[in-house]
């Protein structure tokens, strides 16, 4: 008998030539404790998922916002440095850009309520030499 095969349910080692099923470390019958647990991941995938995919769209909202505020600050200050203007602008003061009939901007120290020039808009330059709208 020695030569017989076992049933897969009886752990025995043909090499020792014992029954070795308290050495193994996991259970060795149908009616043992499962030692080995699956974890259900899928909702924490998902949970994970839903995070990632509002932190992106929040993170794009927030960089295309940026974005539009930067081009429009580009276009403002391309408009105010393709105007015409014969004096040399202070650092800290505000200015009034104006449009001529002939289409043509220029950037002047007196303010829209004591003139009557069609007005585009009143600036201010910061220390970066940049224009800032204010009005």
């Amino acid at each position: 008998m020695e030569n017989s095969k076992k049933p897969d349910n009886v752990v025995y080692n043909t090499e020792t030539k014992r029954y070795d099923a308290f050495l193994k470390p996991y259970a060795t019958n149908v009616g043992a404790p499962a030692i080995i647990k699956l974890t259900d991941t899928v909702a924490w995938k998902n949970r994970s998922i839903t995070k990632l995919n509002h932190k992106v769209q929040t993170r794009f909202k927030e960089l295309k916002e940026q974005y539009d505020q930067l081009l429009n600050e580009f276009e403002q200050n391309k408009l105010i440095y393709s105007a015409k203007f014969t004096f040399e602008p202070i650092i800290g003061q505000y200015y009034h850009l104006y449009k001529r009939s002939n289409g043509e901007t220029f950037l002047s120290i007196i303010s829209p309520d004591k003139c009557n020039f069609n007005a585009l808009g009143s600036f201010y330059l910061n220390a970066d030499q940049i224009w800032k709208k204010v009005v």
